[in-house]
């Protein structure tokens, strides 16, 4: 019983197609068979390539992304072999006064910073000690050649990388405009100063979004949302402003006055005999966007011939013309009666040829520089005759609305007619450097 239920079972196995496969009828060789030589020893097979779904197969070991450059720094720290030579073209008591002014905005400043050039982090105290350290080799009665060696001993030097990342920085000039004026309107004097308004709302964005830091936006409120302020011909062709009590005084040249909003800051010969001395308060928060760049856009003045004088001319010749050019400029500067001036962005009284406007998101404010360029010697028209290598140590005490970024420098000629001229005139390549005392044990790289 047993052994035909064995027979059974091993029947339904083969039928069911669970048994070993089956091989193919043996066959007579018609040749003797071939010795079989012993199989070489197994070779472990190199790992299979990964295979996309088009066929094409690509190795395992997926290569490294090459790397990004690092972007570079503002500011980079040279070896001593790269100073340049620190000629001075210029009187030490204008310097000691610009480093003064420095010294008094450290002193209220002393919370903030440190602040990053190239790879090093710099203290407040280690810029004021700057100062402090050159002007006392600078008041010394060593030989030029000693006082050299010494600054090279004392300080750390940073170039700035510049417009191109090749250390080219663009210089141009800024000046206080004097203006007569009125503190009351007349046929004379009809344009008006104003006040920076109540409802100027500025926005520090880098409160609500980190990624925002140091940017900001001016407003004012219009059904509970926050809208651009008032632009320049909503300003002055529409009087947005009209009837609020805002003048601090008229004047009567629309033209200077637009050019007083471009330097920040002026001074106005009143009626009286007084003189009334503004700053900057406040913009409007819209983009300044520069006529020159209009007027060559719009074939009005080529290239070649574009400088502040003639855009001035061609103002003063196309008086029809002027509210089109002057509001393709939507930016509109509110100014503030000042005791002295003009002040810069560090709140302290700016020097002439010594304060520079830079932009203090990669420049420390207040911090001791130097700067190399070109400037002119111009005739009583402000026509220049030539040009002339300069260098000077300067002091970082201003900002400016169009002074953005490593390669922009601003120097501040002065006021008056003569510092108009320089500064209308000043448009050139040439190099800045920061200087901080060196540390005791060096800094490390």
């Amino acid at each position: 019983m047993f052994h035909k239920f064995a027979l059974f079972i091993l029947v339904l196995y083969c039928l069911s197609g669970c048994a070993a496969p089956a091989r193919k009828p043996a066959t007579r060789p018609t040749q003797p068979p071939s010795v079989v030589k012993p199989s070489p020893p197994a070779v472990k097979p190199a790992p299979p390539s990964l295979i996309f779904p088009s066929g094409i197969p690509i190795p395992r070991e997926i290569p490294a992304p090459p790397a990004v450059p690092r972007p570079l720094p503002p500011l980079v720290r040279l070896p001593t072999d790269q100073f340049p030579l620190f000629e001075d073209d210029m009187d030490l008591e204008s310097l000691d006064r610009a480093i003064e002014k420095s010294l008094q905005y450290y002193k209220r400043a002393t919370g903030s910073g440190p602040f990053r050039m190239d790879d090093d982090w710099i203290t407040v105290r280690e810029l004021q000690e700057a100062l402090i350290a050159l002007r006392e080799i600078l008041r010394s009665g060593d030989a030029e050649a000693v006082k050299q060696d010494r600054i090279r001993e004392t300080f750390d030097v940073y170039q700035a990388t510049g417009l191109d990342g090749k250390n080219t920085v663009l210089f141009t000039g800024y000046f206080e405009p004097i203006m007569k004026g009125s503190l009351k309107e007349t046929r004379e004097f009809q344009y008006p100063v104003y006040k920076a308004p109540d409802d100027a709302i500025t926005v520090n964005l880098g409160k609500f979004r980190d990624r925002y830091k140091n940017e900001q936006l001016t407003g004012r409120v219009k059904n509970g949302e926050l809208v651009p302020y008032y632009s320049r011909s909503e300003i002055e062709e529409r009087a947005s402003l009209a009837g609020r009590n805002l003048e601090l005084a008229w004047v009567g040249d629309r033209i200077d006055l637009f050019f007083l909003h471009t330097q920040g800051s002026g001074k106005i010969e009143l009626t009286d005999g007084g003189l009334l001395q503004i700053g900057y308060a406040k913009s409007n928060g819209r983009p300044f966007r520069s006529v020159a760049r209009f007027l060559i856009d719009a074939g009005k003045i080529s290239p070649q011939e574009i400088s502040y004088q003639a855009v001035k001319q061609y103002l003063r010749e196309h008086p029809d013309d002027l509210s089109e050019i002057l509001g393709y400029n939507e930016s509109f500067v509110f100014f503030r009666v000042v005791e002295q001036g003009p002040v810069g962005s560090i709140g302290e009284v700016l020097t002439p040829g010594r304060s520079i406007a830079a932009d203090a998101a990669v420049f420390p404010r207040g911090s001791l520089a130097f700067v190399r360029a070109r400037k002119p010697v111009l005739d009583r028209e402000g026509n220049a005759l030539s040009w002339i290598p300069f260098s000077r140590f300067v002091v970082s005490q201003d900002a400016g609305g169009v002074i953005k970024g490593a390669g922009r420098v601003d120097l501040f000629c002065g006021s008056g007619v003569e510092a108009e001229m320089l500064a209308g005139s000043l448009k050139e390549r040439g190099e800045l450097y920061f200087l901080v005392k060196k540390r005791p044990n060096g800094r490390t790289d």
